[in-house]
């Protein structure tokens, strides 16, 4: 019997656990009561409060307008819908960076009002002292490298990162030192899948994949991007799972259609 099937509720444990035995990791994004409680009846093991909300819920071109209050409320809301996911909650930019003390209070903040497991924030040696201060606390800290979007204006551009044989190595050393420090996992986004690899198996923490290829422990998308919701974007990495955009525009129009013929409700639908 696999790790998996044993696991009642994952632990960031449990995540380890897989990783050594072999088994693939699923993350997915939620960010509502509904939508969190069919991830995880699903049987994903991470469920990630993304503050891709600022996107995909709020309508901003970047993460970076998302604030700490909003991402707790998507976290409480995803918290009261799961039985069995681990749930990773992104610390919002202008949280931890520069201040390791405030990005304690940040993930404290987090931790006792949404009820989540472990908090997630972007970066590398920069951000060691938060990190360290955050674990100090027992807040289990999820690490995130590669193509950071948080720090989208500094790179100008959301294409592949590290292709580059000094900023590839940065990535490993960082990667490396992130484990040191306490992560218990990483995820690498849109870097090229022979770096990925190398990063994952030179950690004994579980690196997860967005755009990273399938050498690495687990992969994480968006959940409006692999339900087909949002239909604009179409990176190589995405793997469209439904197109849910014209089958709920469809339905939409249906119902329009419906109640401007008087169609419903019908002598049944009513009392």
């Amino acid at each position: 019997m696999s790790i998996h099937s044993e696991a009642k509720r994952i632990t960031t444990r449990t995540l380890v656990d897989m990783k050594k035995a072999g088994e693939k990791i699923s993350m997915l994004t939620a960010y509502d009561y509904s939508m969190a409680r069919i991830v995880d009846e699903a049987g994903v093991d991470i469920i990630l409060v993304g503050d891709s909300a600022s996107n995909v819920m709020a309508g901003h071109e970047t993460t970076l307008p998302i604030t700490l209050d909003q991402m707790i409320y998507h976290a409480s809301s995803v918290v009261r819908a799961i039985h069995r996911s681990l749930v990773v909650v992104d610390l919002p930019f202008g949280s931890y960076q520069g201040d390791s003390k405030f990005a304690l209070h940040s993930a404290i903040r987090i931790m006792k009002e949404s009820g989540a497991h472990a908090v997630k924030l972007e970066g590398g040696k920069e951000v060691k002292e938060s990190i360290s201060r955050i674990l100090s606390a027992g807040i289990p800290v999820m690490g995130h490298l590669g193509l950071t979007p948080q720090s989208i204006y500094k790179f100008g551009t959301y294409t592949v990162r590290a292709k580059e044989e000094e900023e590839a190595e940065a990535l490993v050393r960082d990667a490396m030192l992130l484990e040191k420090v306490g992560c218990f996992a990483i995820v690498l986004e849109k870097i090229p899948a022979t770096l990925a690899k190398e990063v994952a198996d030179s950690v004994s923490i579980p690196i997860i994949g967005i755009g990273a290829g399938g050498g690495v422990d687990g992969q994480v998308l968006v959940i409006h991007d692999m339900l087909g919701i949002t239909h604009e974007f179409h990176p190589r990495f995405l793997r469209r799972y439904s197109s849910l955009y014209n089958e709920m525009k469809g339905a939409i129009e249906n119902y329009v259609a419906d109640v401007r013929s008087k169609d419903f409700p019908n002598e049944k639908e009513q009392y």
